[in-house]
């Protein structure tokens, strides 16, 4: 297969709100891949190391969700816009049903589209995430810095963020932190951002939640088959988190990685590879 480039596998999809952004490779059973969230995310920055793999056996298609600086931008909060997006952007290419691949945030995205469309996905992976916080309190370490990365966007608090994404520091370099950097810095990218972590938004959604049923209580009502990823060392989204989808989803399975923080698809690259490939191409119980 040839380099997997930028902008070689760059895409873009024009809908009736906006233009969706895209990075496509390889051929077969569709794999549509959620990037998560936080300062200077993108899906290709998220998923650009495991894309040459998982191209040799799917069609990838890594979906830019809208307010993240490369997608056209949303008024909306970017997390209530993420699922809609979803389903346009599956409209948009004829895509009936997809697997799933979602970081952090694009996995919650997907359990909300499993929930409200259980047709349109075949297989759920998620990495981190997705649950709620049952022994440790909340928010976690790497939401509080998060939070005050967005309020006081300085550089200083920028890497005191990246690296509570980490179990091994030395994957926080100067390069990274400058490719985050400009993005992050973006006005209208961090207004985005605010509108998701700024203490305002955490605590207006705090509120919201003592009279809305949140989408974990829901989880009961995926059909996909769910693989649930985790780094054993999280500090955005704690290991107890798991439990919940992992009782929840019928039949949902669990693979925790050792020596991992919050990207466990960087962090432990080979690994995680290994399994979620394992798990998307099992043959189908009778």
């Amino acid at each position: 297969m040839a380099e997997l480039t930028y902008d070689s596998t760059l895409r873009e999809l024009r809908t009736d709100r906006g233009v969706l952004r895209y990075h496509e490779a390889g051929e077969g059973t569709p794999l549509l891949m959620l990037h998560g969230s936080g300062p200077g995310v993108t899906g290709w920055r998220n998923f650009r190391g495991n894309l040459p793999v998982f191209a040799e056996w799917f069609r990838c298609l890594v979906l830019e969700f809208p307010g993240f600086g490369v997608s056209d931008p949303t008024d909306e909060h970017p997390m209530a816009a993420a699922p809609e997006a979803v389903g346009r952007f599956l409209d948009g290419l004829g895509l009936d049903q997809v697997d799933v691949i979602g970081n952090s945030m694009g996995g919650i995205v997907a359990a909300q589209v499993a929930i409200a469309r259980p047709d349109r996905i075949r297989r759920l992976v998620t990495i981190g995430g997705l649950g709620r916080n049952l022994f440790v309190p909340g928010p976690s370490e790497g939401i509080r810095l998060l939070a005050e990365f967005t309020e006081d966007p300085t550089r200083d608090n920028l890497v005191r963020w990246l690296y509570s994404m980490v179990h091994d520091p030395t994957l926080i370099t100067e390069e990274l932190v400058e490719e985050r950097w400009a993005q992050a810095t973006d006005p209208a990218t961090l207004a985005s951002a605010r509108r998701m972590y700024g203490r305002g938004a955490l605590a207006a959604r705090a509120a919201a939640a003592a009279d809305t049923a949140p989408y974990w209580a829901m989880l009961h009502k995926i059909r996909a088959r769910t693989l649930l990823t985790w780094g054993r060392d999280d500090r955005v989204s704690p290991l107890d988190m798991a439990i919940v989808p992992m009782r929840t989803i019928p039949g949902a399975e669990l693979h925790v990685f050792p020596d991992c923080g919050h990207w466990a698809m960087i962090e432990q690259k080979d690994a995680w590879e290994s399994v979620v490939l394992a798990f998307l191409t099992r043959k189908d119980e009778a």
